[in-house]
Order: C-alpha cells, then sequence, then structure tokens
C-alpha cells in the first residue's frame, strides 16, 4: 500500500512537473481565488442561516405574543367574529406566517387560517403548559421547516396561541445571497484568471528568453546574452548567466589559444627531431663513420706490416671518436641527470655552457644539497631551464645569466634572469607566437603537467626574467 502511494505520488509529481509555469501560476491563483470564494460562500451562508433563523425565531415568538394578548378578551367574551378578523390581520401583516389556529382550555380550535381545517397532527404536537412563557418547536413539513410557537393565553384559563412561520423566504433570501457571492467568486476568478496572466507573462517572458540564450549556448553560440528585464532575482540570474557565458567565451577562446600554440610547438617538436636525427645522422656519417673506416683501412695496413707509428694513430681516432660520441650522448640526454641528480646535471650544463659561448653563468640553489627529486620532475625543470639558458644565449644575446634553484615547503622554484635585449611578454598570451617563441610555450606545458605555474616578466631593452614554481611530490 504505501509502495502504491509513493508510485502515485511520483506519477502525479511528473504530471505537474509537465506543466509550463504559465499554468501552474494561473492554476494557483485560480484555485486560490476559488477556494477563498468557496470559503466565505459557505462561511456566510452559515452565518446568515443562524442570524435569519434566530430572527424567525424571535419573530414567531412575538407574533405567538401578540396573538395570545389581543385574544384573551376576545375569547372571555366569546367574540368569535372579531377572533377571526385578529387571526386574519395577523397573517396578512407578516409575509412568514403559514398559518396561526387559537385553541380553548379543552384543546377545541376556535379560529384558524387555513382553508379547510387544522390538520390533526398539528394539534397534537408542541403542547405548552400553562406556567411556560412560550414553547418553540421546529417542525419538517412537506412544505419545508415550520418554527411553531405555542403561547398559553391568559395563563392558560383562556386556551392556547399556535403560529408556524415558514423558512421559504429565509431559504429564498439565503439562495439569493449564495447566488450573489457565486457571482462575485466568478468574476473575482475571471479577474484573477487575468491578473495571473498578465504575472505570469511578465514573469515567464524573461525565463523564456533565457532558455532561447541557453539553447544558443548549447549549439556553442557563446555570442548571445540573455537580456535583462528588471532588477529582480531573475534579473540577477540574467547577470549572473551573461557572466558564465562570458567566462565560458574567454576559456574557449583561451582554450583555441592553447591549442593553436599546441599545434604549433607539435609542430616545431617535429620539426626538431627530424633536425636532430639529421644532424646526429650527419654527424655520424662525417666524424664516426669516417673515423670507424680510417681504422678499418690501419688495421688492414697492420695485418701486412706491423707499424707502432700507425697503431698509435689508431688509438687516437679511436679516443676522438669515443669523445664524439659520449659527447652527442649527453646532448641527447645526461647521464649525470639520472646518476646524481638534479643539481650535477645544472652544474655541468652551466659550466658547459659558459665554455662554449664565453659568457658568465651564475647558478645557486637553496635547500636541494642531497636531495634526490622525483625523475619526471627532475628531467622538466631541467629542460625548462635549459631552455631558458638557450634562449638567454641565442635569441637575447645576453651577457650575464642568473640562475636560482630553490626548495620552499612543499614547492620548488627556479628563477633565470638574463641581462639581453627582451621582448614584449605581452605577445605571449595574444594571438600565434613567432617561431622562436614556441620554445616558451613549450616551457609553460612543461611546468602545467606538473601541477605548476610559469611567468616571464620581459620588455624590449630590460632583459627577460623567467619564474618557475612546481610543486614537490614524492
Amino acid at each position: 500500500m504505501k509502495a502504491w502511494g509513493h508510485l502515485w505520488l511520483q506519477r502525479l509529481w511528473v504530471l505537474i512537473g509537465a506543466v509550463s509555469i504559465r499554468t501552474k501560476i494561473m492554476g494557483i491563483v485560480l484555485s486560490l481565488v476559488l477556494l477563498l470564494g468557496s470559503g466565505v460562500t459557505i462561511q456566510v451562508r452559515a452565518t446568515m442561516a443562524r442570524i435569519l433563523s434566530r430572527e424567525l425565531d424571535q419573530r414567531a415568538v412575538s407574533i405567538a405574543r401578540d396573538l395570545a394578548a389581543r385574544a384573551a378578551d376576545l375569547i372571555l367574551t366569546n367574540n368569535l367574529y372579531a377572533l377571526h378578523e385578529l387571526l386574519r390581520d395577523t397573517a396578512q401583516n407578516n409575509d412568514d406566517l403559514r398559518y396561526a389556529f387559537v385553541l380553548d382550555t379543552e384543546g377545541r380550535v376556535l379560529v384558524h387560517s387555513f382553508d379547510v381545517g387544522v390538520p390533526p397532527d398539528l394539534l397534537t404536537v408542541n403542547p405548552v403548559r400553562s406556567d411556560e412563557h412560550h414553547r418553540l418547536q421546529i417542525l419538517d413539513t412537506e412544505e419545508g421547516l415550520i418554527h411553531d410557537v405555542a403561547v398559553p393565553i391568559f395563563d392558560g384559563r383562556a386556551g392556547t396561541a399556535r403560529v408556524g412561520l415558514s423558512e421559504q423566504r429565509l431559504r429564498a433570501q439565503m439562495a439569493t445571497t449564495t447566488r450573489q457571492l457565486a457571482l462575485i467568486t466568478l468574476l473575482v476568478s475571471l479577474a484573477g484568471v487575468l491578473s495571473g496572466y498578465l504575472l505570469t507573462w511578465v514573469l515567464t517572458r524573461p525565463v523564456k528568453a533565457l532558455v532561447a540564450v541557453t539553447q544558443a549556448v548549447a549549439r556553442g553560440d557563446l555570442s548571445q546574452r540573455a537580456p535583462r528585464w528588471a532588477d529582480d532575482e531573475i534579473g540577477a540570474l540574467s547577470d549572473s548567466f551573461n557572466s558564465m557565458v562570458a567566462e565560458l567565451e574567454r576559456a574557449r577562446e583561451e582554450v583555441q589559444r592553447k591549442e593553436a600554440m599546441r599545434g604549433q610547438l607539435l609542430q616545431k617538436i617535429i620539426t626538431a627531431q627530424e633536425e636532430e636525427r639529421r644532424r646526429i645522422a650527419r654527424e655520424l656519417h662525417d666524424q664516426t663513420g669516417q673515423a670507424l673506416t680510417s681504422i678499418l683501412v690501419g688495421l688492414r695496413t697492420l695485418e701486412s706490416k706491423a707499424d707502432p707509428l700507425r697503431l698509435q694513430d689508431l688509438k687516437a681516432i679511436v679516443t676522438d671518436t669515443l669523445d664524439d660520441v659520449r659527447d652527442l650522448a649527453l646532448e641527447l640526454r645526461p647521464s649525470v641527470l639520472d646518476d646524481l641528480g638534479l643539481v650535477p646535471a645544472l652544474q655541468r650544463h652551466v659550466r658547459t655552457c659558459a665554455a662554449r659561448y664565453g659568457l658568465a653563468i651564475d647558478l645557486q640553489t637553496v635547500g636541494l644539497d642531497g636531495l634526490r627529486l622525483p625523475s619526471a620532475l627532475e628531467t622538466a625543470l631541467y629542460r625548462i631551464i635549459q631552455e631558458a639558458v638557450t634562449n638567454a644565449i641565442r635569441h637575447a644575446g645576453a651577457g650575464q645569466v642568473s640562475v636560482l634553484l630553490e626548495a620552499r615547503g612543499a614547492t620548488l622554484v627556479a628563477i633565470i634572469e638574463d641581462d639581453g635585449c627582451g621582448f614584449e611578454a605581452e605577445r605571449l598570451v595574444e594571438g600565434p607566437l613567432p617561431e622562436r617563441w614556441l620554445g616558451l610555450h613549450g616551457m609553460r606545458e612543461r611546468a602545467e603537467l606538473l601541477g605548476g605555474k610559469l611567468a616571464i616578466e620581459s620588455a624590449p631593452g630590460a632583459g627577460t626574467t623567467v619564474f618557475v614554481e612546481v610543486p614537490v611530490k614524492g
């Protein structure tokens, strides 16, 4: 039973949820008006019934008392004609009077207002004692309810006066009042429907506009904006939605820009790989290949004739070839990075660059003595610093380069400064990059892959500073 009730509630909720907001609001307004109108009508009808019934009782008692007082002398003088006239006048002056009759002390009818006679059953109902002021009884008849009042005449020594007042006029008044209240409720309902329609139009118009803009945004048109109709909650919602769309548009532009730079960087990486392969192939062919050929020719010569001098030449060629192969391998991947860590690898790189290019390169490390970092972190930082130093040498024309590597709690900070020509750093976030700047984007990509960030400060003629901060994860 409980499961059935829950299922019924779910179906009802689905049905209500499928109705538009306009219909819901109009339904709420109409329901409230109808409930209020029905409640007022029922309350007014019940109150009127009580008041009119009480008034009818009071009138019935008053008429019966008046009839009894005026009939006492006529009964004692046996003036039946005057008594009949009194009864007729009483009936004519009271519209609600259904009947009236007078009984003697023996219960016989002296006069009555009926056309053919008093119904026998009516004589026995509502008996009144002589010591009672009056006796009221409501009779349920074929004509409706009758308020019957019996009053003793001259303390019961002259007989009894009986009158009966019908509720027909009372019912007619209540029906008229009910129809008027129903008409008022109908008019108020129509006014409520009209006001509800206007209210829903005011409320749903911005919502519909917002839905249309939302659908356009869902299709990918981020240029759409929701109009602000008023300074209310819906207006605030429109502003928030517009802000969200603007952020989405900026985010999409940023993603597109990054994708474009990533494409450029990928193309550069592929080109650099091919150039590096050509260089390695050329060096292997020109230097190592020629050296190995010379060694082979020399060995054939030594087969036929031993020559100590020639043997020394071959040893020198082998030594030079090994040095060339070792240098080539170090350029591709310094073994000291894997064997000893980041700091020794950077120290070796700095010494090599300073000796090769003849410039001052200062390297300082703080908090990294004997500390080994995760391999991916060491490789990424090494390549970032290597690229920054290479850019300072090749593109900035720097005469002095300073490198600081510091461990700060759970982060590792690298700062690379040079006194070169500098550039407009703002162009890094605008449009496609020149090919010679793609390395900067590659540095940023490496830092972001590690969950860190990279910032570049530079201006033409003011040198360049590269800030790198990455989290350290053991």
